[in-house]
């Protein structure tokens, strides 16, 4: 089975957390784990962060389409 691992780096979270949502929930079923990383600082949450997403099908699709408006990276893992 292979699993891919996408990051995609969000530098305005707050502006682009609607949007990314409606695309990774577009591949909901696909993806198996999602996590968010920020930076924060006392009294602030800073803006920009990671999102990792676990994809079990359709990697490539979910992959071209965040590229479009993201910088991303993958990485694939057979297990």
């Amino acid at each position: 089975m292979k699993t891919t691992i996408i990051g995609v780096i969000l530098k305005n979270r707050l502006e682009d957390a609607i949007e990314f949502q409606k695309i990774i929930t577009t591949y909901g079923c696909d993806i198996k784990t999602r996590v968010g990383l920020h930076p924060v600082q006392k009294d602030t949450c800073v803006n920009s962060g990671i999102v990792l997403l676990e994809v079990l099908e359709n990697a490539e699709k979910l992959s071209k389409e965040l590229r479009e408006k993201w910088d991303i990276k993958t990485m694939e893992f057979e297990l």
